[in-house]
């Protein structure tokens, strides 16, 4: 198979894995740098270039792309979607994926466990807003943010009231979240392959930190996890319609809660902490799943 890898750097480890399980398993693989790749849309025959030359037809492509280039990423990636190639994930579900208060609003009415999450506009709601999430402590994100980059913990109400009046000043889209104390600052990271859960890792958080991010000096590794963590991770990934993803979930009182679906989960983490092939895994789906034509809008929403 031709298989296309859109990603801004084949030096990535992510990347590099994914060339090297396609190149194990005899398939074509082909790095394109999302930004440099640019498109003729027209009624009979899409195509897509990088420069100055035709793109030929791929028989899957596989979406590494960054939140900072969405926007152009996704329509990259459809072009490819209407050019027949068979897309790991689509860009209708990256997209629906990466509107954080979307992507939440779609679980909830699913039914899927998540914190209490307020968000509002006018400064004249935060009162309300922070009692509706049951009060300091609280975390207060940033809609735009990734890597755990504009993730606040207010630790008193007054804190609270001071940074949101703050983002709301600069006209910043933010969500507030409850804190779930009993999480300790660490998270799991279940790894999605079509309809199971290939891997698992437990992320801790530096002491005094509160975010488990492995960019944010939070470290990796191997955990067991319930079957409801399980069924929990599989179904958030279904609702977003994602092949492939990352699913992060809090250990509450309640059960699981999912803080977030990332639909370019990075693979060097997740790899160590497991010792699985998750490379491979992905490769082998698209051998059993991969046809021509076969985009659809997957889920709603």
């Amino acid at each position: 198979m031709k298989i296309a890898i859109l990603s801004r750097n084949k030096k990535l480890y992510s990347t590099r894995r994914l060339i090297e399980a396609c190149e194990q398993r005899g398939h074509e693989p082909m790095v394109l740098d999302i930004l440099r790749s640019y498109m003729e849309v027209v009624p009979s025959k899409p195509e897509v270039h990088l420069k100055g030359k035709t793109l030929d037809a791929f028989d899957a492509v596989i979406p590494r792309i960054g939140a900072s280039v969405t926007f152009y990423g996704t329509a990259v990636l459809r072009q490819f979607e209407m050019m027949g190639a068979f897309p790991l994930n689509e860009s209708v579900a990256i997209s629906r994926s990466r509107d954080k208060l979307r992507s939440l609003q779609l679980l909830s009415r699913k039914g899927v466990g998540l914190p209490s999450t307020g968000f509002a506009h006018h400064p004249d709601d935060i009162q309300d807003l922070i009692k509706m999430v049951g009060g300091a402590p609280l975390v207060i994100k940033l809609l735009e943010g990734t890597q755990g980059i504009g993730v606040v913990l207010a630790e008193t109400k007054k804190a609270a009231e001071s940074v949101i009046e703050a983002f709301m000043g600069l006209k910043a889209n933010i969500m507030v979240q409850e804190y779930i104390k009993e999480a300790g600052g660490a998270d799991i990271r279940c790894l999605v392959v079509g309809d199971k859960v290939v891997a698992a890792m437990k992320r801790q958080a530096l002491p005094g930190e509160f975010r488990s991010n492995l960019h944010r000096g939070g470290s990796a590794s191997l955990i067991k996890i319930t079957p409801a963590e399980r069924a929990t991770a599989v179904k958030a990934a279904k609702i977003m319609g994602l092949n492939v993803a990352g699913v992060d979930i809090l250990r509450s009182e309640r059960g699981p809660l999912v803080m977030e679906v990332n639909s370019s989960p990075g693979l060097e983490g997740i790899e160590s902490a497991s010792g699985k092939d998750v490379a491979g895994m992905i490769i082998e789906f698209i051998e059993k799943t991969a046809k021509p034509n076969k985009t659809k809008t997957r889920g709603k929403g």
